[in-house]
């Protein structure tokens, strides 16, 4: 139980350092959609969904491969970052191009133009840092990775206000994301080679041809599940304008602070799980039902409490010019429930080398969400745009299962009956919030004792859970 330590040291670091990140964010994202208003909050969601589909074209799965690799052999670290930071460099080279080009095609203005560009060149240095983090997770040194990305959050919310409060405009926003991250990274780079290796600069052509060989398929499955959770921001813009757009990625930024807690399980849990995989699959099960169970125990009765308050939540961040995102939030948040399912399979079939089946499985996605969109938003506008994405992940989350059933990964049965006792104690938590009518405030402290007796009368924890918690807490 020693690497079940590991873990959550690893993920407490990371914990504390995401919920800074969700403070400052929270607060940054309140300021910006209310100082951009509805419209220019749209042609900053624009910006960011374009450059993020676009990120693989800089990263082309190198990052994922790495991670994997190193993980397993630590002695590879300089050589394989040694060639992929020049390898990434030449594609950054060609990202930009690529933007400028789509840029053009679409005949964007010349502030969601700027804007846009200005934001690739930030997607660019915050790939680099992904490669940098990812070394720290293969290493399990979360720490710094905590270091670097608390570092960044408090430098963006500083450059942030004083943008704001200075009134300095759309473009003094778009060089503060890119300035804070210029930061983090110099001080990524800086630890790395301080406290693990230094990078052996080269660019061994051979060895780079590898390395991308190998990387394809974790570039595959980035550029289409980039598409498959931002072409909408990016449908919606072109198709009825950057009011509407502005009204759904308000909704999303709430949407993406809850994945941050999955983020950071997931960055710690798949280089344990690659190691897992080489040396006891029965390991490997085991953490995949667990990671499932501890996700859905946190994410469902959260799922159910929004969708709830969904108005008061809009009302109490945004304010009334942003009440039609009430609707898409009480629609978007179960993308979150049904993105934890599918981020616990895609880590397992990730470290279990089965990358190029979670490459096809998002292909049918993607093609499924595009298709769907174009039918949806002209008649429901981010409504549809919304819907779209939960049936989108619902079909994932039943190609997913067939394929981890197919593979001989079944988990035992008392994970469904577990699942099933959860999902009961969120339903009975929402039918007493919905009868008591209690303020939103007040429903918080009342919800979470409710769902905490629920979970204690369901005896939803069993003794592997048990000691595991104790384990966690040096008891055993």
């Amino acid at each position: 139980m020693s690497q079940v330590r590991t873990i959550f040291k690893n993920m407490s670091w990371l914990m504390i350092s995401q919920l800074i990140t969700s403070i400052f964010g929270f607060i940054w994202t309140i300021l910006l959609a209310r100082y951009l208003g509805v419209s220019g909050y749209g042609i900053l969601g624009f910006a960011f969904a374009l450059t993020g589909i676009l990120g693989f074209t800089m990263d082309w799965g190198i990052s994922a491969h790495i991670v994997r690799h190193i993980s397993t052999d630590y002695g590879s670290a300089s050589k394989y970052l040694g060639n992929a930071i020049p390898l990434k460099c030449l594609f950054a080279c060609g990202t930009v191009i690529l933007t400028l080009i789509i840029l053009i095609l679409l005949r964007s203005d010349e502030v969601t133009f700027t804007v846009t560009l200005l934001f690739s060149i930030e997607m660019i240095i915050k790939l680099f840092i992904g490669l940098f983090d990812g070394s720290f997770q293969a290493f399990e040194m979360g720490k710094y990775q905590a270091i670097s990305n608390t570092l960044l959050n408090i430098i963006l919310l500083v450059f942030l206000l004083i943008t704001i409060f200075s009134d300095l405009g759309i473009y003094a926003i778009s060089i503060s994301y890119l300035l804070a991250n210029a930061i983090a990274l110099l001080y990524s780079y800086h630890v790395f080679c301080k406290n693990i290796t230094k990078p052996a600069f080269e660019f061994d052509k051979k060895f780079c041809k590898t390395i991308f060989l190998a990387s394809l398929p974790f570039a595959a499955t980035g550029f289409l599940y980039s598409i498959y959770y931002s072409i909408d921001v990016v449908m919606l813009t072109n198709i009825i304008g950057d009011y509407p757009t502005g009204i759904y990625n308000a909704t999303y930024k709430l949407i993406s602070v809850l994945t941050l807690f999955y983020s950071v399980y997931g960055a710690v849990i798949f280089p344990v799980m690659s190691r897992f995989y080489q040396n006891d699959e029965k390991l490997l099960v085991i953490s995949f039902e667990k990671s499932l169970k501890y996700l859905m125990l946190a994410i469902i009765p959260i799922a159910i409490a929004t969708m709830l308050y969904s108005t008061d939540i809009i009302h109490f961040i945004y304010g009334h010019q942003y009440e039609e995102a009430s609707s898409v939030l009480s629609i978007l948040i179960w993308t979150v429930c049904l993105l934890f399912i599918t981020g616990a399979g895609n880590t397992l079939l990730n470290a279990s080398y089965k990358e190029v089946t979670i490459t096809k499985l998002y292909m049918i996605a993607a093609v499924f969400n595009i298709v769907l969109n174009f039918f949806m938003i002209p008649v429901l506008s981010y409504d549809g745009a919304a819907i779209t994405t939960v049936l989108s992940d619902i079909l994932i989350v039943v190609l997913q299962s067939y394929i981890i059933y197919k593979l001989g990964y079944r988990p035992d049965k008392r994970l469904y009956f577990d699942i099933g006792k959860i999902c009961i104690a969120s339903v009975i938590l929402g039918v007493i919030l919905h009868f008591l009518h209690l303020n939103m405030w007040v429903a918080l402290p009342v919800g979470i004792i409710i769902y905490l007796i629920m979970i204690i009368l369901l005896k939803l924890f069993d003794d592997d859970d048990k000691y595991v918690i104790r384990e966690i807490l040096g008891r055993n």
